[in-house]
């Protein structure tokens, strides 16, 4: 893997970590995550 995408899949998962560690528990209840489960959440999302 290259650097720029080394870089671009971090940023990623830190603006995803980021959106969602500012919603509600709430708002992650509706959604179906648990506030523990926000980085793996992340993480997926650098797979896709």
């Amino acid at each position: 893997m290259n650097v720029a995408r080394s870089f671009n899949n971090w940023r990623k998962f830190r603006q995803t970590v980021n959106e969602l560690g500012r919603m509600s528990s709430r708002e992650l209840q509706d959604l179906g995550i648990d506030r523990a489960d926000i980085r793996s959440v992340a993480r997926a999302a650098i797979a896709r």
